[in-house]
């Protein structure tokens, strides 16, 4: 059963996406800590009023999403499809996601997937959210099984985490359709010698990849 964890909205993410261009390499310059005191504000950040002083008051697991709300539509080998409750009739907004484990099975990060249009190069898009310890200026490496790893720098930070957005080129999602696990790194930031090696397992992401919804991506 796939684990899934509500520690931030990841399709909060997809909105942190719709305005800044994707990351395409690692030329982007990469925020202080300071930036979090100006990062936007997104739904994570703001507690339900039931939700007073961080104590949640549970919800029926079997309930009917209401109209705005997350929830996951379908289970897809290690994904979820994670999408936004829409009025009958209306084009549900829909992304991959996974949580993201160390080596000794931590939840750590979280990592979102969805297909983009008007991204040049990239095809697809990206977003890894890493805990507010991560050591910025280390990004974060991206790979598939063997490959050459990329880096990627962190975009922005709030509350629930430092975000870094990727674009992802036809290459790239194909060596992810054929691969078997996508491998993350990052440093904290009170041990920077350390890696800290996250698997994704690429297990039903191709079939997956294909129900995400296709996001517009302005090219900036």
């Amino acid at each position: 059963m796939l684990a899934v964890t509500k520690f931030t909205s990841a399709l909060a993410v997809i909105g942190l996406l719709a305005g800044p261009a994707l990351a395409q390499d690692a030329t982007t310059p990469t925020p202080t800590p300071d930036a979090a005191t100006d990062a936007p504000t997104t739904d994570a950040d703001t507690a339900p009023a039931d939700n007073v002083g961080g104590l949640s008051l549970g919800e029926d697991p079997n309930s009917t999403p209401q109209v705005g709300q997350t929830y996951i539509k379908e289970e897809i080998g290690d994904w979820a499809l994670q999408c936004v409750k829409s009025e009958e009739g209306e084009e549900e907004p829909c992304q991959l996601y996974q949580l993201l484990r160390d080596e000794t099975d931590n939840p750590v990060a979280e990592i979102v997937l969805f297909r983009i249009s008007g991204g040049g190069q990239a095809v697809a898009g990206a977003s890894v959210v890493a805990p507010l310890q991560t050591l910025l200026p280390s990004g974060i490496l991206l790979s598939v099984d063997d490959g050459q790893p990329k880096k990627y720098p962190f975009s922005v930070c709030s509350r629930v985490g430092c975000v870094a957005r990727i674009g992802l080129t036809q290459a790239e999602v194909n060596a992810m359709k054929n691969g078997k696990q996508a491998n993350i790194v990052i440093r904290p930031f009170n041990a920077p010698d350390i890696e800290v090696k996250l698997p994704a397992s690429l297990i039903g992401f191709t079939a997956g990849f294909e129900k995400t919804t296709e996001m517009p991506i302005g090219e900036q």
